[in-house]
């Protein structure tokens, strides 16, 4: 369908003080080929919003061009349903934070403007990705108590699950426990675990299918067309699954690696979930003889927060040490109890508990175990490195059973056979980070994985208790579903929500050259025999990153390609090298640097006025040709604002920035061969909060090409 545009253009919020908006309207005119160019005071108001509607109805305008405030802003007022629209901020980085009236702050006004204008023209309507095969079912595999929890939070929203555990029964290391920490008030006794009725729910309730003693033994496709093949036996089960919760818990740390602590000295040296069965049995006592314990001693962090065995925190050990403490002295009011700690963690209501157990007796020692001995009669002795007083070892002897509070290993897949066995280009099993936990963007998307559709939760996803894993549990089957209905609508999920769009392939260009299916944060294309890449369109994430990685620029979105921000950077006025008037170019991550930005302009920061920002949906999305075009067009320099990376990355789309930084580094040839310097490209780290560091950044930046002089490329 042809665009027939309109301009709609706010002189609200000080826009109309700050530029001539009846320039404005002449360019809008010209450049964006239309009659329809309206101006009004109050844009995002009743009155404004009717004017645009009316036009739409009454002017056959589908193509709506709005030079007002952020497009971060008011995204439900300035929706008009088919009709598309394109945003030009001409309030928070024009208004806000410039010098009104200028002639600096009028050219800036102008060029964006003519970008938004460039970018309507290139854009086209989205044809959303549907299909009849679509399923609406969840996988949950494993069935503990978090697999358990998820798969009836799931069922109780009427979505239709399949459970599978590979034991013969359900219930997982939950079920090994005699109880678990307090989670109601007055948080000062044991509780119930919770398993059995977990159980009984499971297997009552209508939508929830259960298969124990299987394993998946293949999954294929993407979200809503996930093919999983399921073994059971001798048995072959085929489902269709719309998206996967991954509840497959965690394994102790081996404590044979614990000969340090006196594991394997003496059978009275033994782990929390030996000492849990001997509680479930019903008594505790020395293994080595069968009588009663009268002094006990917890090792806490055995081989956690180590860097020669765990080097994280495993969580739940405080509580679970705390808990056992309190067994004993149930059982035996006299015993003796130390437990020997680095550092006591019990968030929230657990502090409780804490205070519960000092109060009962229990010896708390802040101090390292750097010995342990069989004394004669069979009993066992501590060394402890006092931490509090400094003072030289101390020894807690005459004692009848240690107890070693191991950490947790997560059963991701990686060692223990597989859990996916995904026919994914980028491996079998979910991508994980340096500690063996399945990867994620760990501040905004907590039970995200790098493959879309599927999430985790429990301990496979970071060590923790019962009460959190069942919450963590809830939090993966709503975000599963989430990405059902999001897939169904053809649409992408987070953080580009609600994107109809995906990569289209002009595949008569392909050099089968697989940048793109190596660079996609998200396994989203596989490849044939012959390297060609074939994309799973509901696997995307709409982050364009291998729109960037593509040489041959033959990958491109509807609302985003190589040519639309090649044409709209090209759009922006340069001045020739007389009028002394520097042109530099960001581009902007959309999700933490513009919105820092953004930030700039309403705290009134003022932005460099030479500065033009082009928001990228990330850095991993920038094609390298777009920074030689700049440098062609005069720019004085280019500077590629996003997210942070390394270990303690905030890159929505996990590793874009990194990608960026790494094709950056192979910029300097081509810069050369134009005879241009090499730190007339630079990429900043910038978080959502930076809004005041980032001026002074583009300052700074502005400032150091001035040694460089004026790009020599200016008028050709």
């Amino acid at each position: 369908m042809e665009k027939k545009t309109g301009v709609y253009l706010c002189s609200g919020c000080g826009i109309g003080e700050a530029v001539d908006i009846a320039k404005l309207e002449a360019l809008a005119a010209k450049e964006g080929k239309t009659q329809t160019v309206r101006t009004h005071a109050f844009l995002c108001g009743p009155e404004g919003v009717d004017l645009i509607k009316k036009d739409i109805a009454g002017e056959g305008i589908n193509a709506v061009v709005i030079g007002a405030c952020s497009p971060r802003v008011n995204t439900d007022v300035f929706a008009f349903g088919p009709a598309l629209v394109e945003r030009a901020n001409l309030r928070e980085h024009v208004a806000w934070c410039q010098t009104p009236n200028t002639e600096d702050t009028q050219a800036l006004a102008h060029d964006y403007l003519r970008m938004s204008l460039v970018r309507m023209q290139k854009t086209e309507s989205p044809a959303p990705y549907l299909s009849e095969d679509f399923a609406r079912s969840v996988l949950v595999i494993g069935g503990g108590i978090t697999g358990m929890t998820a798969a009836l939070e799931a069922a109780e929203t009427g979505t239709d699950v399949v459970l599978v555990e590979k034991s013969p029964a359900l219930g997982g290391n939950a079920a090994k426990l005699h109880k678990r920490t307090p989670t109601r008030a007055p948080y000062r006794e044991p509780e119930d675990t919770g398993v059995r009725e977990a159980i009984r729910r499971v297997m009552e309730h209508p939508r929830i299918k259960v298969h124990t003693g299987a394993e998946v033994a293949n999954t294929k496709g993407g979200p809503c067309l996930f093919d999983v093949t399921i073994r059971k036996g001798s048995e072959t089960i085929e489902e269709r699954i719309g998206a996967i919760v991954m509840a497959t818990g965690a394994t102790p740390y081996d404590p044979a690696k614990l000969g340090d602590l006196g594991y394997g000295l003496s059978p009275d040296v033994i782990t929390m979930e030996a000492y849990e069965a001997m509680a479930q049995k019903g008594k505790i006592v020395r293994p080595s003889d069968g009588k009663e314990v009268q002094r006990a001693a917890f090792v806490l962090c055995a081989g956690s927060r180590d860097e020669k065995h765990l080097p994280y925190c495993s969580a739940y050990c405080c509580g679970a040490a705390m808990k056992q403490a309190v067994y004993l002295r149930e059982q035996n009011r006299d015993a003796s109890i130390y437990l020997v700690y680095d550092e006591i963690r019990t968030p929230g209501q657990l502090e409780e508990f804490y205070r519960r157990v000092q109060q009962d007796g229990g010896m708390f020692i802040k101090g390292k175990v750097s010995g342990v001995k069989e004394e004669p009669g069979k009993r066992l002795s501590l060394e402890v490195t006092e931490a509090l007083l400094g003072s030289s070892p101390a020894v807690i002897g005459d004692l009848d059973l240690v107890v070693l509070a191991t950490g947790l290993v997560p059963n991701a897949g990686g060692d223990n056979g597989g859990v996916l066995h995904l026919e994914y280009r980028q491996g079998p099993e979910l991508p994980t980070h340096k500690y063996g936990f399945p990867d994620s963007h760990f501040i905004c998307f907590p039970y995200e994985t790098r493959r879309t559709g599927i999430y985790t939760a429990g301990t496979v996803r970071r060590p923790m208790g019962i009460a959190a894993a069942r919450e963590d549990a809830a939090g993966a089957a709503l975000k599963a579903i989430q990405a059902i209905e999001m897939t169904t609508r053809g649409a992408a999920v987070h953080p580009r929500a609600g994107d109809l769009t995906y990569p289209e392939f002009a595949m008569q260009g392909c050099t089968q050259c697989k940048r793109c299916t190596e660079e996609c944060p998200f396994g989203a294309i596989n490849e044939d025999e012959k390297a060609n890449p074939i994309l799973v369109a509901t696997r995307c994430r709409r982050c364009g990153t291998c729109m960037g990685a593509c040489p041959q620029r033959i990958i491109s979105f509807k609302n985003y390609s190589v040519d639309m921000i090649g044409s709209m950077l090209k759009s922006i006025d340069v001045p020739g090298e007389e009028e002394e008037k520097p042109r530099i170019l960001v581009f902007a991550c959309e999700n933490d640097a513009y919105p820092a930005l953004d930030m700039a302009g309403i705290n009134r920061i003022p932005l460099n006025p030479h500065v033009r920002i082009i928001p990228v949906r990330c850095l991993g999305s920038v094609n390298l040709v777009w920074i030689s075009d700049a440098m062609s067009k005069g720019f004085d320099g280019v500077m590629l604002m996003g997210c942070r990376h390394g270990d303690d990355y905030q890159c929505h789309f996990v590793k874009g920035s990194e990608i960026a930084s790494v094709r950056l580094s192979k910029i300097a040839e081509t810069l050369s061969r134009m005879a241009l310097e090499s730190d007339r490209v630079r990429q900043e780290a910038i978080s959502i909060m930076d809004f005041r560091r980032a001026p002074e950044i583009l300052s700074a930046f502005a400032e150091s090409l001035q040694a460089f002089g004026p790009n020599p490329m200016k008028g050709f």
